[in-house]
């Protein structure tokens, strides 16, 4: 019974984390006028079906779409992790420069010297790969 609730949670919080990062990137594009750069493309492209994916999965108890989720979120995280190394990492910044029409390396935001919009994505990709491989292995070990 306990183990059935604390998946039942770690899915409703993955849904709750992966909305809370799409309304934030939809704010940063449509409101503040952010044009995004090709990674962070790919990162929405990941984020986005998270929200459905985990909501239906929450309101159903599926479980199994853990698995999926997980997978999004991995992939998500190594895009970000690679985009947030290229705008901090001086070694790397020059990779930015050949992304697209707006540059990989800018940094729109920049909160106490460290907080980027890759690197909100890759905590809420980090989030969401916990919390599923928790119910992965929750249900698992049912």
């Amino acid at each position: 019974m306990r183990r059935q609730q604390a998946m039942e949670q770690a899915m409703f919080a993955s849904w709750g984390i992966s909305l809370i990062a799409t309304a934030g990137s939809l704010f940063f594009s449509e409101v503040m006028k952010y044009i995004p750069c090709n990674l962070c493309w790919y990162q929405r492209i990941l984020m986005y079906p998270l929200v459905i994916l985990l909501g239906v999965a929450s309101a159903r108890k599926d479980y199994n779409m853990s698995l999926y989720a997980l997978i999004l979120s991995v992939i998500g995280g190594l895009i970000s992790l690679y985009h947030y190394l290229i705008q901090k990492v001086p070694a790397l910044h020059e990779l930015g420069n050949a992304c697209g029409i707006v540059p990989c390396n800018t940094d729109y935001i920049n909160w106490f010297g460290f907080i980027t919009i890759p690197f909100l994505a890759l905590i809420a990709f980090t989030l969401i790969s916990v919390l599923q491989f928790i119910v992965l292995k929750s249900g698992k070990e049912q």
